[in-house]
């Protein structure tokens, strides 16, 4: 998935896009935010700049 490094990421679109690693990999939150981070963030949560990092935060708060 192509990510525009300027945009503001919602929060529904990190839950959304977790919920789509959780079904392809058949594994927990934890395994999705963990995948994530490696592959979505390059390894730095602030990667996407901080309003995307408090979206992937608060994505993982409510599922």
């Amino acid at each position: 998935m192509v990510v525009n490094n300027g945009g503001n990421l919602s929060t529904d679109y990190f839950i959304a896009y977790m919920n789509l690693v959780m079904k392809a990999k058949q594994c927990s939150v934890v395994c999705a935010k963990e995948d994530m981070l490696e592959k979505f963030f390059k390894g730095n949560p602030h990667h996407f700049g901080p309003v995307s990092n408090q979206s992937f935060a608060q994505a993982l708060n409510e599922i």
